[in-house]
């Protein structure tokens, strides 16, 4: 009998939603394969009724930070040369020197940058990595799991965690299968990949180009075109709750049409309270006019700061919030884990709501998978204190160029035309969600429901 024991390693809690979930785990039951968790997150997954090992020390060794972070400039400088293009400079993160510490740290990355940045250095850094990483206790205990279970596949969910390098590596050493989900839109430009995978699974052939263009170790029939999971729940009207039983639970007006304005972390908008502001003053001028409508603001999930708390008070008739059902469990970004409950919240916000607002979020293509629209914030406010910041920086990434034309969004290029904006998407025939629609079908593989299956469908062939 063919061994079908797949190992879904979940280095961080991002790979929650699409592996956790989603209906990945019951396909692949369906499909008789015996499916184990291989877990570092803080996330219980026996409450969901899943096999889970949890991985109790994922200690990178010390120098492996440093080796990635120099990998990344090296790979960013390259992506310079090779596109003539400035822009992936604005991908890098600064160094640091505050403290003694950091600024060893960030002399050695740098030391590294400089007598590594041909070809063979990069290769001799991409190595060093691997090497570091085989003499850790996690390494050790890692070929010690794969040793006992013997999977057929180690499947990572995701390509960016250091925490993802050890049981690659392991899996890789024993003649184990590896593969690694891409798990972004916008990753690949950035020069995010961490771990090194003998198949790779991505959103969409344009994906497969950018993989295949930006590391050219990697081959065709290494990658995989499968879709994500993130879209599947979209089409699932199980998931749905009616609209009554949705504003009822959120508190808001069965008599009012709501607009979802989709926040973004401070690094990405530090402006985001002045825009929501800016939009609640156009709803009130609209609600003047006779239309009767609403604003749901959902954060970032990753957002726990009060800097919309002004903002919520003064516009307390048109604003209701409703937060995201994430878990905090840690300081860091990535040890604030997603819940199936938010998923739920999600896929009923976006049904019950008209429209999306917001500074470049990939939300645009959740909205076109219900026919909705989706407006791009495009204008800048005065700020003393971010005089460096700009949304032309925002609209300049990479990711963004995938766009067919720019009608695929409305573009909000000042306050003035909040309004006017709104009331077309909400009342007019808008004609811009067929240009979404193609910008989604660029971006995810279509049919976006078949996701998880085509990477059963993919595993299948790997393991046989």
């Amino acid at each position: 009998m063919p061994n079908k024991k797949i190992f879904i390693l979940l280095p961080d809690g991002v790979g929650l939603r699409n592996f956790a979930f989603s209906k990945f785990y019951q396909l692949g039951i369906d499909e008789d394969f015996a499916i184990t968790y291989w877990n570092a997150t803080p996330f219980d997954l026996k409450d969901l009724g899943f096999e889970e090992i949890k991985i109790q020390n994922s200690a990178s060794h010390p120098f492996t930070e440093l080796y990635k972070n120099a990998r990344k400039h090296i790979e960013l400088s390259k992506s310079v040369a090779r596109n003539k293009d400035t822009v992936y400079d604005s991908y890098r993160f600064p160094f640091a020197y505050d403290g003694i510490k950091k600024a060893l740290k960030s002399a050695f990355t740098q030391f590294l940058i400089i007598t590594h940045s041909t070809e063979r250095g990069l290769s001799h850094i991409r190595e060093q990595i691997k090497n570091k990483e085989r003499k850790t206790l996690y390494y050790r205990q890692s070929l010690k799991t794969l040793q006992k279970e013997q999977p057929a596949l180690v499947f990572c969910t995701n390509q960016r965690p250091m925490t993802a390098i050890a049981p690659v590596l392991a899996a890789q050493d024993l003649g184990i299968p590896t593969a690694t989900f891409i798990f972004s839109w916008d990753n690949i430009p950035k020069a995010t990949m961490v771990v090194e995978t003998d198949y790779y699974f991505v959103w969409s052939d344009y994906m497969k180009q950018e993989l295949l263009s930006y590391y050219p170790y990697i081959n065709q029939d290494q990658i995989f075109i499968t879709g994500t999971p993130q879209f599947e729940s979209h089409f699932d009207s199980s998931q749905l709750r009616s609209r009554v039983a949705f504003f009822e639970q959120n508190k808001l007006d069965l008599d009012k049409k709501y607009i979802c304005y989709s926040g973004d972390d401070v690094t990405t908008s530090p402006n985001d309270p002045k825009y929501l502001e800016d939009v609640a003053i156009a709803i009130r001028k609209l609600n003047k006019r006779g239309h009767l409508l609403g604003i749901v603001f959902r954060r970032c999930p990753v957002d726990f700061s009060n800097r919309f708390d002004k903002v919520l008070d003064d516009y307390q008739d048109v604003i209701t919030a409703v937060a995201p059902l994430w878990e905090k469990v840690g300081t860091e970004w990535n040890t604030i884990l997603p819940t199936q409950a938010d998923a739920d919240l999600q896929i009923n916000t976006i049904a019950h709501t008209e429209m999306v607002i917001n500074l470049g979020s990939s939300m645009v293509f959740d909205y076109v998978a219900h026919d909705k629209s989706c407006a791009f914030i495009n204008y800048d406010v005065a700020s003393k204190n971010l005089k460096n910041w700009s949304v032309k920086k925002i609209y300049d990434y990479v990711h963004f160029r995938s766009m067919p034309n720019k009608t695929a969004v409305l573009w909000i290029n000042n306050p003035e035309s909040i309004a006017g904006i709104i009331e077309s998407a909400v009342v007019g025939d808008r004609p811009f969600i067929k240009s979404a629609q193609q910008w989604f079908e660029l971006i995810n593989e279509h049919p976006p429901a078949e996701a998880s299956r085509r990477i059963w469908t993919s595993i299948k062939k790997i393991i046989s």
